[in-house]
């Protein structure tokens, strides 16, 4: 890796070798790399920055998504409790005459996964995406009504 030698690049470089050390059967090799499946998706989510946000009444994510349509990204909740958003931005057609001299915009998949709170209403989730950032807002169930002591009535014997 010339001119490019830094620890990062090496460990990602380590981390895709041993990925493409995994069988075409799906088997596994002797090593205990992890698989392409989990490289892909733990770099979508490393290169996918977000914030999260806690109201009185929501919990709001901002998630960044560049050059993405609001068609072009998905939301969803998974597991009952995971929050998934997920898009991918695809690399422009070269016209006739045209070649990249220079790429550094980000092409690919995007993706992040967060635990929802155990108060998140999952019926009400809302997404909005404006000008390449998206704004996923879910409501909190109000809070359980403080049970009330139960009378009993004492009788006379």
């Amino acid at each position: 890796m010339m001119g490019f030698d830094t620890p990062f690049l090496r460990n990602l470089h380590h981390i895709l070798e041993a990925a493409a050390d995994e069988n075409p059967t799906g088997n596994k090799s002797n090593n205990s790399g992890p698989t392409r499946a989990y490289v892909r998706d733990a770099t979508a989510m490393a290169a996918t920055p977000a914030d999260v946000k806690e109201y009185p009444n929501s919990y709001v994510f901002i998630i960044d998504m560049p050059g993405l349509k609001s068609g072009d990204i998905k939301v969803q909740v998974e597991d009952e409790n995971v929050l998934v958003v997920t898009g991918e931005r695809k690399r422009e057609d070269e016209k006739d005459g045209v070649k990249y001299v220079r790429m550094e915009r980000r092409i690919g998949k995007f993706m992040r996964k967060f635990a929802l709170p155990e108060n998140a209403n999952l019926d009400k989730i809302s997404a909005v995406c404006q000008d390449g950032v998206l704004t996923v807002t879910v409501e909190k169930l109000p809070p359980p009504e403080p049970k009330k002591p139960k009378m009993i009535q004492v009788q006379v014997a």
